[in-house]
């Protein structure tokens, strides 16, 4: 029996267990809080999905990639919209109760640069927190082993492979393969929507194991987290029913910035924040949402709703004040289809991996939806054993080959050497002494919403003579120092601006490339969803393809267990309503279904 260790417990890693263990395989949890402390318990937005007959996977596909700047990988979004019908009735039949209207349809909202309204809410706004109780209660179910409050220390190799998976405290949990789903890096960031956990955990050990990384450089700035009190993620759902950002003056900035206004992607609204904010002294902007009432904003948003109002605000009165804040990190472990990294024997799953699904920025509601397609296949694909190929580990990864061991960073992912310093960067003289809080004010203020390469020359270089030092620090903060080092790396490299990553000293480069739906009315010129979309463009190049299967790691077709994620796992078809039950073969959808629009 192949046994499986998944670190992390968020949709992304319950979802892989439990298809591993569906599919026969004796699996672990290991998470370094309790079972519900994750990203997903505090999504608020919702799931983003194609489950109306009215809407296309290829408009789905669409406003995914016109988000990332076409930066995606198009055989990757097309596993993700195409997968997402069965993976929400899988939801559903897990026990997920979405929301639904009146006829017992789906309830759908529009979220920013959605080109319909097909995203879908459990409890209003506490979508992840209905999720992660389903999940964790069909984990427990199953008899998947968990263990809680266990803190991933190192990823044990053994001849170039992942054999195990050491804890803190020493603790060495030996097994055929590792998922790493423990989220990502939000405490980099001195404003930051995560919880206290999302210290980048994954990601160090990968990067010490010698993986591959990607696109670290692409994080995600929320526009809207409450500027009073403790960080909270104020949903882009309500800027989606309505709710309008103004500045001391009362004026709708945002048109400035973006002819979609408060709806353009997050980058861009949570740039023009930020220049709001500037403009007036620092004080944050607001977030009118009046117009909706008392009575919506409590039933559609109960969460956002008690939040506020702990602090002692009125929005149903008055506009709150707001603030941009790190949310999520498109960048991370290189991964093929089903989750394979580069090192054998490891898989990287949810916000830890880089699918390519979100290019350089994520379109809003994609992230729940990743979790569940990519930890669905890489659950499934795990049970197969899986099949690298030859030299796939990167050279110097520290590791004797006789006898195996932990691993420790030697290599050169991502342009950094063993002590984690970027190439190139001397280390500064006058760092100031480490801590967390220097570490997240210094990303935030030279590679947070707004860069250029002094300010990174200079983060680099203090990044530098930290990782030189010897004295002692947590597991997490060792963690946070590798990836911040390795952020500012990738940051650096990429010299002009696009997406969620923005350099001053390239304004040019970060004009859009791709037309809004409200740019397209005014010009006249034809919708994104047209030929010459970033969709349209990549079926005609053969790169977005009903084969969602094909794997860049391996070069060659994941095993036909791949393609039957639902084969071991619950009925999908009838747990969809019956407006949605009708998209569900989407899931592989022809070359001209997906050109349908």
């Amino acid at each position: 029996m192949t046994t499986v260790v998944v670190v992390g417990s968020g949709i992304a890693g319950l979802t892989a267990a439990l298809h591993a263990a569906e599919n026969g395989c004796r699996v672990t949890v290991v998470t370094k809080g309790a079972l519900s402390d994750t990203n997903t318990r505090w999504a608020q937005g919702g799931v983003a999905a194609v489950t109306d007959p009215s809407d296309t996977v290829a408009s789905h596909a669409n406003d995914t990639m016109t988000a990332g700047a076409g930066l995606n990988d198009p055989a990757a979004v097309n596993v993700l919209v195409g997968e997402g019908p069965r993976r929400i009735a899988e939801l559903v039949a897990r026990g997920v109760a979405f929301d639904r209207a009146a006829d017992g349809d789906f309830a759908r909202g529009l979220e920013a640069a959605h080109a319909v309204a097909r995203v879908l809410h459990a409890g209003g706004d506490a979508t992840g927190a209905e999720i992660q109780a389903a999940l964790g209660m069909a984990v427990r179910s199953a008899g998947i082993v968990v263990r809680e409050h266990a803190l991933l220390r190192d990823l044990v190799l053994r001849n170039g492979r992942v054999v195990g998976v050491e804890l803190d405290g020493g603790e060495r949990l030996d097994t055929d393969a590792v998922i790493l789903a423990t989220g990502g890096a939000g405490q980099l960031y001195a404003h930051t929507t995560n919880p206290a956990g999302a210290t980048g955990d994954g990601i160090a050990a990968a990067l010490r194991a010698g993986a591959a990384v990607a696109d670290l450089e692409f994080v995600q700035f929320h526009p809207t987290a409450l500027a009073v009190g403790a960080a909270f993620l104020v949903s882009e759902a309500v800027r989606g029913e309505g709710a309008t950002l103004v500045d001391d003056a009362g004026r709708r900035f945002c048109f400035d910035a973006h002819p979609d206004g408060e709806l353009a992607p997050r980058d861009v609204v949570a740039r023009a924040n930020a220049r709001a904010m500037a403009a007036q002294g620092g004080r944050p902007v607001r977030l009118d949402a009046t117009a909706l009432g008392p009575e919506r904003l409590g039933e559609r948003f109960p969460t956002i709703d008690a939040a506020v109002r702990e602090r002692g605000l009125d929005w149903a009165r008055e506009p709150i004040p707001v603030t941009p804040a790190a949310h999520y990190l498109m960048g991370g472990v290189v991964t093929d289809l089903v989750g394979q990294t580069t090192v054998p024997g490891l898989y990287a799953v949810g916000e830890t991996a880089r699918t390519g699904v979100h290019g350089a920025n994520r379109l809003a509601s994609n992230s729940l939806l990743e979790g569940a397609v990519f930890g669905a296949r890489a659950g499934d694909a795990v049970a197969s054993g899986g099949v690298w190929p030859t030299g796939a580990v990167s050279p110097g990864t520290g590791v004797s080959p006789a006898t195996g061991g932990v691993s420790r960073p030697t290599g050169d992912a991502e342009r950094a050497d063993a002590n984690g310093r970027a190439a190139g960067a001397p280390a500064t003289g006058d760092a100031p002494a480490f801590s967390r809080a220097a570490l997240q004010q210094l990303m935030w203020a030279e590679a947070g919403l707004v860069r250029d390469a002094a300010g990174l020359a200079r983060a680099a270089g203090v990044l530098a003579a930290w990782s030189a030092e010897s004295a002692p620090r947590s597991i997490e903060d060792e963690n946070l120092l590798l990836v911040a080092t390795h952020v500012v790396a990738a940051a650096r490299a990429r010299t002009v601006s696009v997406g969620a990553h923005f350099r001053s000293d390239a304004p040019d480069a970060a004009t859009s490339t791709v037309l809004t739906r409200a740019g397209a009315a005014a010009s006249g010129a034809p919708s994104p969803d047209a030929a010459g979309s970033p969709v349209a463009d990549a079926v005609a190049s053969g790169a977005l393809s009903p084969d969602p299967v094909r794997s860049p790691v391996t070069g060659a077709l994941a095993s036909g267990a791949h393609s039957t994620p639902d084969a071991a796992g619950p009925p999908v078809a009838d747990a969809l309503p019956d407006a949605a039950r009708a998209v569900a073969p989407a899931f592989t959808p022809a070359p001209e279904e997906a050109l349908a629009c």
